[in-house]
């Protein structure tokens, strides 16, 4: 696929999003789909109709979508080079995590293979975008996903913040202003029963938490951290 045009600007934000959703959501739907482009479901069963002509994705029942190879080829090249823009924006121009979603979507179209080998050197092949997301392989293979929800955590329980489900920037803000982004360790103090708020302690400050809030926040717990340590 060559070129910028706005067409084909569309074309990779569909494979990109198909595959975010096969891997990291509930699955391809054309609800869902549109619910993550912000488009109407019938522009989306158009889109897709049109990207299984080309072969990029493949129709299966209940009007769910999976990626070809040759999808899968352009929903990875696209999400890598959105998560590597994400870096750089925050790792050197020192944009807040709440900012880049949206930059690095007008960025990821323009990147090429040689600024990609460029941005990896420049910084140091991350592999986690500012959220915790995995920079999807080159080599097509799916990352490790890693982590559980801090709401499944217990009192007592201490963790390190692995990353966010959700890029809302009004939620990073939030979360960025309490300190609770990747690296960060916390420990929760006290779970209320009944589905009520968490409170956590980060640097020795206390925070009441929604249990809503706190599943979208990936977590490793020390035993896992350990582990990982220990098979590596």
């Amino acid at each position: 696929m060559s070129g910028h045009s706005h067409f084909a600007e569309s074309i990779e934000e569909y494979l990109e999003a198909v595959y975010r959703l096969e891997r990291e959501g509930p699955g391809v739907t054309t609800s869902g789909l549109a619910s993550e482009l912000g488009v109407a479901p019938a522009s989306v069963s158009g889109m897709l109709k049109k990207l299984a002509a080309d072969g990029y994705v493949e129709l299966v029942a209940r009007g769910e979508a999976k990626l070809t190879r040759r999808g899968l080829e352009v929903g990875v090249r696209v999400l890598r080079r959105h998560r590597l823009a994400e870096r750089l924006l925050t790792d050197v121009l020192g944009m807040g995590w709440e900012e880049v979603h949206s930059e690095a979507c007008m960025l990821e179209h323009a990147i090429s293979e040689n600024v990609e080998r460029k941005l990896i050197e420049l910084l140091g092949d991350p592999q986690t975008c500012p959220h915790g997301h995995p920079i999807p392989p080159k080599d097509l293979s799916d990352p490790v996903r890693i982590g559980i929800p801090l709401a499944q955590l217990e009192s007592g329980s201490q963790a390190e913040v692995y990353g966010v489900t959700d890029e809302v920037p009004e939620i990073l803000r939030y979360l960025g202003e309490i300190g609770l982004r990747p690296g960060t360790n916390v420990l929760i103090h006290e779970k209320a029963p009944l589905g009520g708020p968490m409170t956590i302690e980060i640097d020795g400050r206390m925070y009441p938490i929604s249990l809503e809030l706190a599943r979208m926040v990936i977590v490793e717990t020390r035993n896992e951290i350990n582990g990982r340590a220990t098979v590596a």
